[in-house]
Parts: C-alpha cells; structure tokens; sequence
C-alpha cells in the first residue's frame, strides 16, 4: 500500500491511497471461509459448498466491504500519524477518482479530497476593547419583578358575576335549534373556561353580568374556534366534533376572577419559607439582590455575545469553503437543499471559526475543567431549568442528583462540558482585553438585541 498528499493550497488537500492485492486478498479469504461455513444452498450439505460457487456468488460483495474498511482504517491512520487537523470528514475526490472496474482490477487507486483547518494567530491585548454592560435595577425592573411574583403565587376567587376574563366552571349540554335539551347529545356536568379564549364579541356578550345557576345558549364552534379547546370543554375526541351541532347551554356554577397574591407574611412564607422574609423592607432587599444576580448573568451574556463577535472580526480565518459545502451536503443527503446550505452557510461559517477559535484558546493556554466545577455547573444548568418552571428554592440534594443524572448521559454531558469550556474561554478572554464599561437602562439594554 502507498499513500500520497497533493496540497492544493493550504486549505485543500488530496491524498491518493494505491491498494495492491496483497492488502486486501487475505481479509477476502477470510470472509468467504466464514460465509462457507455458514452457507446453506439446496444440493449442498451445511458448511460443504464449493470455495469456487463461494466466491463466484459473494466475491465483488464482500471485496468491496472489505476494501471499505481497508480505506478507512488506512486514512484514519495516515492523518493521525501526518497530525493533519481537518474539518469535516474525507470525500470521494470528484475529480481525481479514476473509474474503479471491481471485476477486473486487483490494484486499486482511490482519491479522497481533505479539507484542512487553518492556522492562525491569537493576540489579544488591553488595546483590544469589549464592552460590558452594567444594567441598572430601576423602578420598572422591580415593579415587574414584584408583578411576576405576585402572579405566580395568585389565584382563582369566587366573584358574584361575570364581566370580562373570568374563569367559568359549570355543566354543559347540546341543545337543538329550538333550544331543547338533545337527549342523545353530549354534555358534561364539571367543565370550565375562561371568557378569555372566547373568539365572538357577539357570543362573548351573552356571559357578561350573567350569575350562578344563570344558562346562556351559544353556538361552541363560533365561540371557540380550535377544536382542542373544543374537545377540552366538551370532554371528548377531537375526532368527534366534526359530527355534532354548534348549538350548546351552558350553566354557571362558579364565577372566578384570577387575583394576583398580596404581600404578606402568608405570601413571603410560600414564596421564600417560612420565617426567611418578615417584613416589606426585606423583601425589597431580596428582590433587588435576585434582580442583581439576574442581570449580572444578562451583562455576562451579552459580553459574551459581543466578545465572539469582537474575535471574529479581530481574527481573519479563511476555511475551505467549497470544500464544506461539499461535505455539509453529503452527510445532510436529503435533508438539505443546495439553495438552504447557500442561505445558511454564513452562519456555518462563524460558528466553525468560533469553535476553532475556542479550541486554539483552550490548547494554548491548557484551559482544562475539572471534576468538580462541572458537577458544579451541571447544578446551576439543573437550577435554571426549574426556575422556568417557577420552582424555587430546590434542596441542594436534589440539584446535585438531577445534575449526577444529567451528567450520567453521554449527550447532556457533552453539552454541558462544551457550555463550561466556552465559559473558561469567554473568561480568559475577558481578562486579556479591556472591558469598556458601560452603565444602561433595561430599555436601553434591551436595545442592544434589536439591532441585531
């Protein structure tokens, strides 16, 4: 076997493999044994068809298996051993593979085209600047803090009647056009709505001022055009509202308004634990630290958003770009158009020379992260994620077994040591450039995404 290199140009690269028959033929052999003594055909008992009718059935099959393997384990040695840093994966040259003829040739040539990462340089210095965002906790950021708080702790409470988005419980039953009961037709005795989701202004009149025990005929389909909601209400299969009549009587049995919770002992024991928050004041006081710490992670955000894009713009990367396109298309076969991968290819390209960027940052510098600052991240990702669910307040028990859990699978790990990673790489950059603070409003700092 002999394997060659063309460097097109730095980026591009060709290596020719010649394959003699000698590197191939014994591994054959050995398949067409193992096939030979497994092959059953009429006329022949087990394990005694001729070697011949073997290999005149299964020879092109399997020297072609064979000779995949051959290629790849040879390529996968020779760019380890030349420590070529490529991108992508090799592909079948489209322009210097010779037609292969499998059923005369015992020498073979097979050319496959690299793409080669570039080399560059990082320099970064005080004279490179960054900016970083500190945002003020104004009134309005803690007024809507309180509000969010306020919500998630409220309620459902009994009103006398209905008047605008209320929250409807009763019975429900089909009536035909002359208002009578149908019989045979669906109802439900405990349902419920909310004036909201009510689509006809004409309808939605009907419930306004009504009462409990008050009815109000309503044709279902006008007022509720999604048959989800439908379904919901009617307690059924979406499949069956297709087949009933629109007319329908509702009867009220509650009447309730949604009230956000009041600020009291009651509300901070739920919302904090018992005892933690006693008065007003120190509710403040904790309301604006949470707020802090939410828009200390916001800033941290933003100038890591700001520091890829700083880099990128420092650094001038050139990739072999048709060499990618190729690539992207072959292993995305049906999934992706020509046209889409033109669309999309200048987002492909900045996030490829990110990565290189990161992982020429975290090799020179031997950023590494160890056992512990992982299992502690994986905790603070576990914290975020019930946080959306407004779940405060988790015991650290649980956090470090949801976080064991998550680590515990392959691709959430991977994940989240790649989240780490570019986190040490956003810190070492932070510290060799000059942040160029700059002091704003949640408007103004809101902004800064817009003109994106």
């Amino acid at each position: 076997m002999n394997i060659t290199r063309e460097n097109t140009n730095p980026l591009n690269a060709t290596v020719k493999i010649e394959i003699q028959k000698e590197d191939y033929e014994n591994r054959v052999e050995e398949v067409l044994k193992d096939y030979r003594k497994k092959a059953r055909l009429d006329g022949f008992r087990p394990g005694k068809v001729p070697p011949g009718l073997i290999k005149k059935m299964y020879w092109k099959a399997v020297l072609i298996e064979e000779m995949n393997k051959v290629i790849s384990e040879s390529l996968t040695k020779y760019i380890s051993e030349e420590k070529l840093n490529i991108l992508g994966e090799p592909l079948p040259s489209d322009q210097k593979q010779e037609p292969i003829d499998w059923d005369r040739q015992e020498k073979f040539e097979f050319a496959f085209d690299l793409g080669i990462a570039p080399q560059f340089e990082i320099s970064l210095s005080s004279k490179d600047k960054i900016p970083f965002y500190s945002i003020s906790v104004d009134k309005k950021i803690k007024d809507s803090y309180k509000e969010d708080y306020a919500r998630k702790l409220g309620s459902f409470k009994p009103i006398e009647k209905a008047e605008k988005e209320e929250m409807l419980k009763g019975s429900i039953c089909q009536v035909d056009v002359s208002g009578e009961i149908v019989e045979t037709g669906i109802s439900a005795d405990d349902t419920s709505f909310s004036l909201a989701a009510v689509k006809d202004d004409e309808i939605l009149k009907k419930f306004f001022g009504k009462k409990v025990n008050d009815t109000i005929d309503f044709d279902i389909k006008k007022a509720f055009p999604n048959d989800t909601e439908i379904a919901s209400i009617l307690k059924i299969d979406k499949d069956q509202i297709a087949s009933i009549g629109p007319d329908f009587r509702f009867t009220i049995q509650e009447v309730s308004r949604f009230e956000n919770a009041e600020f009291n002992e009651e509300f901070y024991d739920k919302a904090f634990g018992k005892g933690t928050i006693k008065s007003d004041k120190e509710f403040d006081d904790k309301i604006e630290q949470e707020i802090g710490q939410l828009l200390s992670k916001e800033s941290e955000l933003r100038f890591a958003i700001d520091a890829k894009e700083k880099m990128l713009k420092k650094i001038k990367i050139e990739l072999p770009s048709e060499f990618l396109k190729r690539w992207l298309l072959a292993v995305n076969e049906g999934k992706v158009t020509g046209e889409q991968l033109e669309k999309d290819f200048d987002h492909f390209e900045d996030d490829l020379k990110w990565q290189l960027i990161k992982d020429q940052i975290i090799k020179e510098n031997e950023l590494k992260v160890s056992e512990e600052e992982i299992t502690e991240f994986a905790k603070e990702y576990a914290q975020m994620q019930f946080q959306q669910y407004g779940m405060a307040n988790i015991p650290d028990e649980y956090l470090s077994n949801y976080a064991k859990e998550m680590l515990g699978k392959e691709e959430e790990a991977k994940k989240i040591y790649e989240r780490k990673y570019e986190e040490k790489v956003i810190e070492f950059i932070k510290e060799h450039v000059k942040r160029d603070e700059k002091k704003v409003s949640s408007d103004e700092f809101n902004k800064l995404y817009e003109k994106k």
